[in-house]
C-alpha cells in the first residue's frame, strides 16, 4: 500500500519554459532509441512503459510521428556496446540509455547524437557530464545519487537486523561500482560495521558469491545500484541474509527492503528531456536532475520469513509495506 504521496524532483517540470510543453510537432516522425541492460520479463520493464507513457502525454505517439527503438542486453552488460552501435547506426534523433553501463556505451558510440541518461549514480565521475548544472557535451538526464544512500541503507539494515555486524556489500561488473565501495566502507566505518566486498561480474556469478558470504560469516547484505536481478533476492533469502537494495523491484521478488528514489518517476523525467531535446533544446546547457524524494519499501512477508520485526516506528515511514 503507498504510505505517502510522492514529491517533485528539484527543477521539476514547472520550472522550465512553457514553450518545452508545446504540443509535439506532427508533421515529421522523431526516431528515438532506448537502451538498457535489463530483460524485459522483469517489473522494470514498466519503468519503460513510464517512458512510454510519458511521452505520448508530450504527444508522441508511435505508429503516428515517433519510432521508439528498444534495444535490451538481458542482463549481459558485454552486449551493450553492440546495442549502442546498433541505434547509433539507426540515425536517431534522440537516445535514451536508463543506467550507467547504457549511457556508458552510447557515449562511446557517438559524441552527436544528443542523449539521456536515465537514473545514472555518478554523471560527472563517470565522465559523462561536465557538471550538473552545464553538461557541456551531448548527454544530460538526472541522477541516481547512489553515492548519498549508503549510510541510509546500513542505518535501515541495522535497525530491522541489529546483531548484523559483518556485512557484505555486492558489486557487479558495474564501472561505478568501485566508487560506491569506497562510500559503502566509510558509511559502514561509522557505524562500526565490517564490510565484507564480495563481486559477482555475471549473473552466473551469483551462486559462488552467495557461497562467499557464507564462509565470510556475513550476517547482512546490502547490494549496489544496478539492473534488477530476481536471482539475488532468492539466494538472499535461501541465505537467511537481510538485504538492504536501492530498487524497490528487488523487494517485489522478496527482497527485504530497498530505500531509493522513484525510478518510475525519473523515467517520465527523462521523457522530458527528450521532448525538450526534439523542440531545439542543446542538451549542453540541460542541467542535470537530482531526486529529492526517496521511497522506502518493506517486505513485511520477507521479514516474518527471516524471523526479523520490523520496529513500527519504521513501519511508519515506510512508502509502501508489501504484505
Amino acid at each position: 500500500m503507498k504510505r505517502r504521496e510522492f514529491i517533485s524532483l528539484l527543477g521539476g517540470a514547472a520550472t522550465w519554459p512553457l514553450a518545452a510543453h508545446a504540443a509535439a510537432d506532427v508533421s515529421r516522425v522523431w526516431r528515438v532509441g532506448f537502451l538498457s541492460p535489463s530483460p524485459p520479463d522483469i517489473p522494470s520493464s514498466s519503468l519503460l512503459e513510464a517512458f512510454r507513457l510519458r511521452l505520448s502525454e508530450l504527444g508522441y505517439i508511435e505508429g503516428q510521428n515517433l519510432i521508439l527503438d528498444v534495444r535490451r542486453a538481458d542482463g549481459n552488460l558485454s552486449l551493450l556496446p553492440r546495442l549502442a552501435a546498433e541505434l547509433v547506426a539507426t540515425r536517431p534523433d534522440v537516445i535514451f540509455a536508463s543506467v550507467t553501463p547504457a549511457v556508458s556505451a552510447v557515449q562511446q558510440a557517438t559524441t552527436s547524437i544528443p542523449i539521456v541518461m536515465g537514473p545514472t549514480a555518478s554523471p560527472v565521475g563517470s565522465g559523462f557530464v561536465k557538471s550538473l548544472a552545464k553538461p557541456g557535451g551531448n548527454i544530460t538526464g538526472v541522477s541516481l545519487m547512489s553515492f548519498d544512500l549508503s549510510a541510509k541503507q546500513f542505518e535501515f539494515l541495522t535497525t530491522i537486523a541489529p546483531t548484523a555486524r559483518r556485512i557484505a556489500v555486492l558489486m557487479s561488473a558495474n564501472p561505478v561500482h568501485a566508487s560506491l565501495m569506497n562510500e559503502a566502507l566509510a558509511a559502514a566505518q561509522v557505524l562500526g560495521l565490517t564490510v565484507v566486498p564480495v563481486t559477482a561480474e555475471r549473473r552466473s556469478d551469483l551462486d559462488d558469491a552467495f557461497a562467499t558470504m557464507t564462509k565470510e560469516n556475513c550476517n547482512g547484505l546490502v547490494v549496489l545500484a544496478d539492473p534488477v536481478n530476481a536471482r539475488i533476492a532468492e539466494l538472499a533469502f535461501k541465505a537467511r541474509l537481510p538485504a538492504v537494495h536501492q530498487f524497490s523491484d528487488f523487494v517485489r521478488f522478496g527482497g527485504l527492503l530497498s530505500y531509493g528514489p522513484n525510478l518510475s518517476h525519473l523515467f517520465r523525467r527523462a521523457a522530458d528531456y527528450v521532448d525538450r531535446i526534439l523542440k531545439g533544446a542543446n542538451p549542453a546547457e540541460l542541467p542535470v536532475e537530482q531526486p529529492t524524494k526517496f521511497d522506502l519499501v518493506i517486505n513485511l512477508k520477507t521479514a516474518k520469513a527471516l524471523g526479523l520485526e520490523i520496529p513500527p516506528t519504521l513501519l511508519a515511514r515506510a512508502d509502501e509495506v508489501i504484505e
